[in-house]
């Protein structure tokens, strides 16, 4: 089956990447926060019987926090938080601020905002009561970043993914296969990417943590405070290697001499004395820096995003160095392989099969490195799919799997190309006529200069104009020249269509891996909403308050009803239990007595008795009513209709 066209190929892949990118910057969803809120004290929804003295919030990850990270609201809206927002005890996955003294009985609001250590912002807000509940005339304040700032920082990191591929993958396929004009272009492009979305990143960062908007992006108070970070610090770090990576080009597409690496006239000339010991000197000193500047520019990433926490930072952090010198490697050496052969630049099959072994082994590592860290951040096969950083994760692995699957044809048409020289001698043997024409067009352009050049001489005035009008000629035609010599190889076309799509499809898994990076692991999403269930990881138990119906009959006249059971939140710590009793018609149905305990059976606990006290006619009501923690807890009613009339009814009730 025929591979592809350009034409064909281009507007499918740019649908593609037009979706991801829309994926990519609309607004992170709550599931996109990095680091979850696992725990609180005093719990969200609790009441507690005295003032707490601090607040205290755990998280699945390290945080970075600031002095407003932590605020309590009284149910008037007054701060009530003494002293900045702290780590507790030093444990970089805590929040802690200290309350004042005295607090008034009601519900207060503790409203939070931080940075996940893996540098993504992160927030929210909860409630708790002291004595009982109260109405509170604050509102739990928007932690959302600007959706503009969101926008251009989501591009801006792409961009820099972008940018570091190209550096990296042009760089190497100058030095291990072919040095052109095309390459230099796509290695130096690459360099100017990266540095100007690191600037926007840097001056975007401010805003973009302290949910502010776009006008903030110069404020330089802002912009301090990011440099006191880690991942500002990494910020700054990427754009200092890149004033080494200036150098690097330079010495790479200048006094290294370009060309087919390793071809037979490099080789020659590496034999003859000084000239070809200082070229392999350099040619050492280039590899040896390059790997320094391009290992330095992966770590900026791999020190500040998801493999700097979690479980096995030591281990994580070189494994996913490599992943990305890999990805730069094989992606970036793609596009510079694609430009080669669009141009009329000779290329040998030795130069593209040295880029393919390289290309292959970036691929091994890749699936080593990949598999490793896809079980570090999904941690379970149900994550894999139940979650949305599993989800983009199976797109990516397919994705890679069809770029593997096309550079198998690829490979296929690298054997089948053939070298300059066997080029030429086809050429020649079956191409007569073209020969015999190009001798013509030269003839004829020989004369047609000739011709110029006794007018200019004439006529003196534009002599420097005509000469600049023929020496654009000359090229073009030179230019044309190598374009019908790079078609007539219809092995170096059909080798061309197939680099093009992988190409295609390597810029549509490079824009997954950014909405990876930008994603919750599958491991804290679970985490996450383990913590929110109360439960332990096999447990699917939701948190919130427990309503039970309990149908009762005393035997009596008028001894039936039914007890509608409220308990408020259901989780370990105080509770209100709500009792109201009413008749088979509906109405309130008053009774002399009504007694509830819960029994915890498992752990022999109990029973604990309620103190309901009746609040009207068949409404009764306790509070603060302590249960010890969490589990399958069992119900006991006893209602009594008159002095000698009772029954006892039971209900299992989960409590978190």
């Amino acid at each position: 089956m025929p591979l592809p066209t350009a034409r064909r190929l281009l507007p499918i892949l740019g649908a593609l990447l037009a979706a991801l990118l829309c994926a990519l910057t609309l607004g992170a969803s709550p599931a996109a926060a990095h680091a979850a809120l696992t725990a609180t004290d005093p719990a969200d929804g609790s009441v507690v019987k005295t003032a707490p003295q601090r607040v205290k919030l755990t998280f699945s990850e390290g945080v970075l926090l600031s002095a407003d990270s932590l605020r309590v609201l009284d149910p008037q809206g007054k701060r009530v938080e003494e002293g900045r927002a702290a780590h507790a005890d030093g444990a970089s996955d805590t929040a802690a601020v200290a309350l004042r003294g005295g607090l008034a009985d009601g519900t207060y609001t503790v409203a939070w905002q931080a940075v996940s250590a893996d540098s993504h912002p992160v927030g929210g807000a909860f409630t708790f009561s002291v004595g009982a509940p109260s109405k509170t005339t604050v509102k739990a304040p928007a932690a959302d970043v600007d959706p503009t700032v969101e926008a251009l920082y989501g591009i801006g990191r792409y961009a820099a993914y972008a940018g570091f591929v190209l550096l990296v993958g042009g760089c190497v396929f100058a030095g291990v296969s072919r040095s052109s004009r095309a390459v230099q272009k796509i290695a130096v492009g690459g360099w100017v990417t990266l540095f100007a979305s690191t600037t926007a990143l840097l001056l975007l960062r401010g805003a973009y943590t302290n949910t502010k908007g776009l006008g903030s992006v110069l404020d330089f108070s802002l912009l301090g405070g990011v440099l006191s970070t880690k991942p500002g610090a990494a910020l700054l770090s990427r754009l200092l290697l890149l004033s080494a990576a200036a150098v690097f080009l330079a010495v790479l597409f200048g006094s290294y001499a370009p060309g087919d690496a390793g071809d037979a006239a490099s080789r020659e000339r590496e034999r003859k004395g000084d000239a070809g010991a200082d070229r392999r000197g350099l040619a050492y000193g280039l590899a040896i820096g390059g790997a320094v500047v391009a290992t330095g520019l992966a770590a900026t990433w791999s020190l500040a995003e998801h493999a700097s926490v979690g479980i096995q930072p030591y281990l994580a952090m070189p494994v996913d160095i490599l992943h990305l010198l890999a990805v730069g490697v094989w992606l970036g050496g793609l596009v510079a392989l694609l430009v080669t052969l669009r141009s009329d630049t000779p290329i040998r099959r030795a130069a593209v099969q040295r880029f393919s072994r390289l290309a292959f082994a970036s691929v091994c590592v890749l699936a080593a490195t990949g598999t490793y860290q896809a079980w570090r951040q999904v941690g379970t096969w149900g994550a894999l799919t139940g979650t949305a950083y599993g989800r983009w994760l199976l797109i990516k692995i397919g994705l890679v799997a069809v770029v593997v699957g096309l550079a198998y044809f690829s490979r296929r048409w690298t054997n089948r190309l053939a070298d300059g020289a066997d080029v030429r001698k086809k050429t020649k043997t079956s191409s007569k006529a073209a020969k015999v024409t190009k001798a013509t067009e030269s003839a004829k352009a020989a004369e047609k200069a000739k011709a110029e050049k006794a007018k200019v001489g004439v006529g003196g005035g534009g002599s420097a104009e005509r000469s600049a009008q023929l020496a654009r000629q000359r090229a073009a035609m030179d230019r044309a020249a190598g374009l019908r010599r790079r078609d007539a190889d219809e092995n170096r076309t059909g080798l061309r269509r197939s680099v093009l799509a992988e190409t295609g499809v390597a810029v549509v898994l490079l824009a997954v891996t950014t909405v990876l990076s930008g994603t919750q692991p599958g491991r804290a999403e679970t985490e996450q909403k383990q913590a929110a269930a109360g439960s332990s990881p096999s447990g699917t138990a939701s948190a919130g308050p427990v309503e039970v119906k309990i149908p009762y009959d005393t035997g009596a006249a008028g001894g039936r009803g039914t007890a509608h059971i409220t308990i408020d939140p259901a989780r370990s710590g105080d509770n209100t239990v709500e009792a109201h009793t009413t008749d088979p018609a509906g109405r309130p149905m008053d009774v002399p007595e009504l007694e509830i305990s819960l029994t915890e059976k498992e752990k022999k606990i109990g029973p604990l008795h309620t103190a309901l006290k009746r609040q009207a006619a068949g409404d009764w009501k306790a509070t603060g009513f302590q249960l010890p923690m969490a589990g399958a807890w069992q119900l006991t009613l006893t209602v009594r209709t008159s002095d000698i009339d009772q029954v006892t009814e039971i209900k299992n009730v989960k409590i978190n």
